[in-house]
């Protein structure tokens, strides 16, 4: 009688925890870590990534009808843990590698997150993700495309962006079309920051067009958060190429912008690898003195009443700018992240991960212009996919390819000011 009486209590014990943790998942937050530059070069991004999580944010805790279908919208919180609210937990980069990592070990040890997304530079993203790596911990990357950062055999990394091969594919693409629609694209010179992104998109431009038979003409390097980019600018000037290929970062676009402008150089195509070039901050600054730059993108703001039109008017009401390909990716990335969360309904990593593992989200689940999110084993999503915008008509990017999505036709040659 005793014994049984015992383990009576034990069992009644045991259930009373059991309920009493699951009242406190009910009513628990669920806080993820995001690293980004708040200051330095690219501390604009910061400040953006803040407002578009913001908006993400009362997307995902609060109810949103008028979104229809899109993931986590309908209830208040995440359903699959009680309605539980999740919470950014922020740390600042530097822009700095070893920052970046040191952030991320705080951020797991210290602040307690389930999951990390971040770190804008893909070099950052490198180091900041080999400790959640280590650490077992969920990292889920929205805007790095550095090829590399899939290649490294983790298996809790993912990344819903497109990357470096997808656009090198999209520029030759692109520039098919266009070559024959009559411009002339056959040399092409690629200028780019000496960073892990800078430099492995290029090589990976290199690599890509190399396999199409096109040798890149001229490769021009600089160093990252540069005073000077004058000498690069007349090399270009020089050789007169038909095409400038440009990886930079917001500082070093802007500089680079108006040192074409002073030195009155103006190649006939300027196309942008996203970046700087998206940042708002360089469309305030040099976007007048950047018409007819082509960029590569992944967002649209879509048809008025869409999903994605919504969450582009809280982001601009939020901000006060519009929403650019950068910030939408980022946003993507904590949607998909927090989707898989909620699906696996707990806050253990490895259930997490396993939820990620299983993502399959479909075109109109997204607000990106992707064929959905899916990873492979590499934790890359297959389903990304990328277009070509332009800056036509003083500081507003419009669509421009491919054709079937395009909002205006592509205007050459590139304007300048």
């Amino acid at each position: 009688m005793r014994f049984s009486y015992v383990i009576g209590l034990c069992s009644a014990a045991v259930m009373s925890v059991a309920l009493a943790g699951n009242a406190a998942a009910q009513g628990k937050t669920v806080k993820i870590g995001a690293i980004f530059p708040m200051s330095g070069n690219a501390a604009s991004i910061g400040v953006h990534v803040k407002h578009a999580f913001d908006v993400a944010l009362d997307i995902i805790n609060n109810p949103h009808p008028e979104l229809g279908n899109f993931p986590l919208a309908k209830n208040g919180g995440l359903a699959g843990l009680g309605g539980a609210k999740v919470e950014i937990v922020y740390a600042d980069n530097q822009g700095s590698p070893a920052t970046g990592q040191n952030q991320a070990l705080r951020l797991i040890t210290e602040e307690k997150v389930v999951a990390l997304t971040g770190a804008y530079q893909s070099g950052i993203t490198l180091t900041a993700s080999a400790i959640a790596e280590k650490y077992n911990i969920p990292f889920v990357n929205g805007e790095s495309v550095a090829p590399n950062l899939t290649e490294r055999g983790f298996k809790w990394f993912f990344r819903v962006t497109p990357i470096a091969t997808d656009f090198a594919r999209v520029y030759y693409e692109f520039l098919t079309d266009m070559k024959a629609a009559g411009a002339k694209t056959d040399n092409i010179a690629i200028l780019h920051d000496n960073t892990e992104y800078g430099a492995s998109v290029a090589n990976t431009i290199t690599t890509a067009f190399k396999e199409k038979g096109i040798a890149i003409a001229l490769d021009v390097a600089y160093a990252t958060n540069a005073t000077d980019v004058q000498s690069q600018v007349l090399q270009l000037k020089e050789k007169k190429p038909d095409v400038v290929i440009v990886i930079s970062y917001t500082s070093d676009a802007i500089l680079l912008a108006k040192t074409m402008q002073a030195l009155d150089y103006k190649p006939p195509m300027l196309l942008a690898d996203d970046a700087g070039y998206s940042d708002p901050s360089f469309i305030k600054a040099a976007g007048k003195v950047s018409q007819g730059a082509f960029n590569r993108s992944s967002f649209s703001v879509g048809p008025a009443g869409s999903p994605t039109a919504i969450i582009a008017k809280m982001y601009k009401d939020k901000s006060g700018d519009d929403m650019d390909d950068t910030v939408a990716r980022q946003m993507q990335a904590l949607f998909v992240l927090c989707e898989a969360i909620d699906r696996a309904g707990s806050t253990e990593p490895a259930k997490i991960q396993a939820a990620l593992k299983a993502t399959d989200l479909k075109p109109d689940q997204i607000m990106m212009g992707y064929q959905g999110v899916k990873f492979d084993d590499k934790g890359q999503n297959i389903l990304a996919s990328g277009l070509i915008i332009q800056l036509q008509d003083g500081e507003n990017y419009v669509s421009v390819w491919p054709k079937a999505s395009a909002e205006k036709p592509p205007s050459m040659p590139y304007k300048g000011w």
